[in-house]
């Protein structure tokens, strides 16, 4: 992810989820502000050939899995959770 400058952005992979013959795998990333997150998806899938190809040199394995960039929803509902946790914490006072 070093490799993109997601101005504004800040951007992180999650998790990464593969199916059990590595022919495709997952990507969860994480985006804030959450608006950018299709614009980030957008510039992570029309460059996922060299993302791809830089795990091939890396790891030096075959195959290399299909990647697919999903918007990770679990940030959006853990960040939803400890808004409310705060508010009854405050409501509490």
């Amino acid at each position: 992810m070093r490799d993109f400058n997601f101005q504004g952005s800040l951007v992180t992979l999650t998790r990464v989820e593969a199916t059990g013959n590595l022919i495709e795998a997952k990507a969860y990333i994480s985006v804030m502000p959450e608006e950018n997150s299709k614009k980030i998806i957008d510039v992570l899938e029309k460059a996922v050939y060299d993302v791809q190809k830089k795990i091939d040199k890396k790891l030096n394995m075959r195959p290399v899995p299909k990647i697919i960039f999903v918007a990770d929803e679990n940030i959006k509902e853990a960040t939803r959770v400890e808004e409310l946790l705060e508010q009854l914490k405050k409501e509490k006072k």
